[in-house]
């Protein structure tokens, strides 16, 4: 049991390179990278839009290629293109080639949240009950990337100033390269989900409620993501201050397994992904009420505990619903699912806050759109087999 926790350990530096380093961090670049290439919100904005375009692409092309190569092998090969794009993109300034960088970035990203999803509810095949928690270590792991990325990358911009940031890209791009080998040497002693015996199909009807609440995470929870950092700043946060916000936000992630792990394999239906949706939406709203560092530190709490804790929910629901040869393909569609939702949350919110002239009517978008996915997760019933159902009981 030790060694299989240890895996899991291990394969959750893929969601701290794909997520935390590769996505999460440009809101920490993004105000130094607007001042010194002179970019306004929609600009800022479409950057990520770039990223989470090259996320859906990605996404698409795992579902379509992971039924014949594998978890594994688009796993590892995801976190090298992923760790490299990272590097790429400190080493232009070129809007288009850092467009480049960002979407190469995205689907290389999409492939390895994915495959890591599927391949954490694998490790312990032998001990099935244990899933839930190797598949909520996974997705906690992308809290190390934010604790990390939240400490080195303000200290570097203070240090040297807005025109640091292609430093702090080269910096995370290193990191990311020491991280893919250690997740590698995990994600190969993992046995392929997809050589499991049962049927690889299966029907999105029936998780329809799912599928939409999880959109509503996508749009909402971006939008957050991006822009917070900004908002800070502009009610003249310090670097301290953000430095300890994002800590703060990356600790809960990796806290967030303790809070969610019963939850998730306990209750019934969406109610684990609506919890998950309401403590989001409440963290997402605290900022509008004040940028106080105590509020933004509990705001960061809150969304820490919840947002790689989506993600989760619906992996372990897909463990309960579907035999293990479908976890890969589905996985993938709520990817995809995911992606197109996120591709529209830093652009509208930028281009709101270009229009509006303040980040507060996105940022109210963004909690009213993750208190929907809410209420649209209750509506999703259970699918465990009776057999399962009977033995929670």
């Amino acid at each position: 049991m030790a060694r299989g926790l240890f895996i899991a350990f291990l394969l959750s530096f893929g969601p701290a390179v794909s997520n935390s380093f590769a996505r999460f961090a440009y809101a920490l670049l993004l105000p130094a990278m607007r001042n010194d290439l002179h970019w306004n919100y929609a600009q800022s904005g479409s950057i990520n839009t770039f990223n989470a375009a090259g996320y859906l692409a990605g996404a698409l092309l795992t579902r379509a290629l992971v039924g014949r190569i594998g978890n594994r092998a688009l796993f590892c090969g995801g976190m090298v293109v992923t760790s490299l794009s990272l590097l790429a993109t400190g080493l232009v300034r070129e809007v288009d080639l850092l467009i480049a960088a960002r979407v190469a970035a995205g689907i290389s990203g999409a492939a390895v949240f994915i495959c890591g999803g599927a391949l954490s509810g694998n490790i312990l095949p032998q001990r099935p009950q244990l899933a839930t928690t190797t598949i909520a270590i996974y997705f906690a792991g992308g809290g190390i990337g934010l604790m990390l990325s939240g400490v080195v990358v303000p200290l570097m911009l203070q240090a040297g100033g807005d025109a640091a940031w292609p430093a702090v890209w080269r910096w995370m791009g290193w990191a990311a390269l020491l991280m893919t080998l250690a997740s590698v040497w995990a994600a190969l002693r993992i046995a392929e989900p997809g050589a499991a015996p049962g049927s690889a199909s299966w029907r999105a009807a029936p998780l329809a409620a799912e599928f939409a609440s999880y959109a509503m995470f996508a749009v909402g929870y971006i939008g957050y993501m991006t822009f917070v950092i900004a908002w800070m700043r502009e009610h003249g946060a310090s670097t301290a201050t953000v430095i300890a916000v994002w800590f703060v936000l990356g600790l809960a992630t990796l806290l967030a397994p303790l809070v969610w792990r019963r939850p998730a394999e306990q209750w019934p239906g969406g109610r684990p992904l609506a919890a998950v949706m309401a403590v989001l939406a409440t963290g997402a709203a605290l900022p509008l009420v004040s940028a106080h560092p105590a509020v933004m530190l509990l705001s960061a709490t809150l969304f820490g505990l919840a947002m790689f804790s989506a993600p989760s929910s619906v992996g372990s629901f897909i463990k309960h619903a579907l035999p293990k040869p479908a976890w890969g393909s589905s996985m993938a569609t709520f990817t995809v699912v995911f992606a197109a939702g996120q591709i529209v949350g830093p652009v509208a919110t930028g281009w709101l806050a270009d229009r509006l002239g303040s980040l507060m009517p996105g940022l109210a978008a963004s909690a009213a759109l993750l208190a929907l996915g809410a209420l649209l997760a209750l509506l999703q019933r259970d699918l465990r087999p009776a057999a399962a159902q009977d033995s929670r009981a």
